[in-house]
């Protein structure tokens, strides 16, 4: 019912920045939570941050918090994670999520919907 496509992953220096977009197409998401999550090599999916579905409530990981950004954009029916001060413990393949029965973000691995995730890679 819900596609989701994230881009924006490349290959990054210690330190820079990145934003990652999730556009969202076979209905609107306007509604839903929305969440990013990652994972790398020999290690469990986890957590980064997530949305409400006005965009009004927001939740991080720790890890992140206060160098990564979530937003949307519902009129482009498209979530963003904007990092910043990049580490190389950031490298990894980057998921985005929506959660079509809740309006509210959750750190839970359980939405409905999952992109094909994008590489991050950062060097040091």
């Amino acid at each position: 019912q819900v596609q989701l496509v994230e881009s924006g992953g490349v290959l990054v220096q210690a330190g820079d920045s990145l934003r990652l977009s999730c556009a969202a197409s076979g209905r609107t998401v306007s509604t839903y939570a929305m969440g990013w999550f990652r994972q790398a090599p020999g290690k469990e999916r986890e957590f980064v941050a997530a949305i409400s579905g006005n965009g009004g409530t927001l939740y991080y990981a720790g890890s992140v918090k206060g160098r990564f950004t979530i937003s949307r954009d519902n009129a482009k029916n498209t979530v963003y994670l904007q990092m910043n001060s990049l580490k190389p413990e950031d490298t990894a393949v980057y998921y985005c999520a929506a959660d079509a029965s809740r309006n509210y973000p959750t750190p839970r691995a359980d939405y409905d919907y999952w992109g094909q995730g994008t590489q991050v890679t950062v060097s040091s």
